[in-house]
């Protein structure tokens, strides 16, 4: 696996390399969600493509009472994960290659932001945008592959590469979980022990909400309070929000009708967690 820090470096080996280049996007920190990630990323590039990934954590994203300062760097680690799992290409930028101090170009989302993660984080989404359109131009993938557990995310990325443009295959995968449910995340890592132990009532509530959508005769407002009732009944569970959404333009249902996307914030102490179920 060969390390690149310097955008132009990565750009003049581009133009060398066999086709097609697959992207993983990760801030590192990487568990068997990002690696599940790298090995899709592998069967999609083939024996002839090849595998590029990038490690960074992007300030832009990050509100300033959140916690970039203490996301964990573990880069040594990510490496390792990286070359064994078929990882070819590590782009490793500097904060200061990314982003110029006189920056003065911004990318702004204003419709699938303004629900879910996008209303209790404003900014965090343009901060997206921004740095994977970064990561577009210096890797220039033929695909992209991002993990359906951040799924708003997931679909601005989606809007974003057909509204501007991009020449990009963005490529899903559904979200990996821990034997007890919990959504595989960097964030586990802030849970106590006990709030790791009531942490995977999120993801027991949605699929009890799955088979209350399936069996019929609820309505969408009783379950909604119904699936925040349920998980602040694990004593460590503050909701942030719940929300039933259809999963093409994440915008509120008013019937019950699949395909729908069920999705929550939740805080554990200070660490919030999120997840989703897609009812088809």
């Amino acid at each position: 696996m060969r390390i690149i820090r310097k955008p132009s470096q990565f750009q003049s080996l581009v133009r060398k390399i066999s086709r097609p280049l697959v992207l993983v996007p990760t801030m590192g920190a990487l568990h068997e969600g990002h690696l599940a990630l790298v090995r899709k990323a592998r069967k999609l590039a083939g024996r002839q493509g090849a595998v590029a990934a990038s490690l960074f954590v992007n300030p832009t994203q990050f509100a300033p009472k959140e916690d970039f300062s203490r996301y964990p760097r573990p880069f040594r680690r990510d490496c390792s994960l990286l070359r064994k799992n078929g990882c070819d290409l590590l782009f490793a930028p500097e904060m200061g290659d990314m982003y110029y101090p006189d920056r003065s170009i911004v990318i702004m989302e204003n419709q699938l932001s303004k629900v879910m993660c996008g209303a209790s984080r404003p900014g965090h989404f343009d901060g997206v945008c921004l740095v994977v359109s970064k990561l577009f131009h210096i890797v220039q993938p033929d695909m992209g592959v991002f993990g359906e557990k951040d799924y708003q995310q997931l679909a601005i990325l989606r809007r974003m590469v057909r509204d501007l443009n991009f020449p990009i295959r963005i490529v899903s995968h559904p979200t990996v979980r821990e034997a007890d449910g919990l959504a595989m995340s960097s964030r586990n890592n802030y849970l106590s022990e006990e709030e790791r132990r009531q942490a995977p009532i999120i993801y027991e509530t949605f699929c009890v909400a799955d088979e209350k959508i399936r069996a019929g005769n609820i309505s969408k407002n009783k379950l909604a309070n119904w699936i925040r009732q349920k998980i602040e009944s694990a004593p460590l569970a503050k909701v942030d929000y719940v929300e039933i959404v259809n999963p093409d333009d994440l915008q509120p249902v008013h019937e019950l009708e699949p395909p729908l996307l069920l999705a929550a914030a939740v805080f554990f102490g200070k660490t919030r967690l999120i997840d989703n179920r897609l009812v088809k």
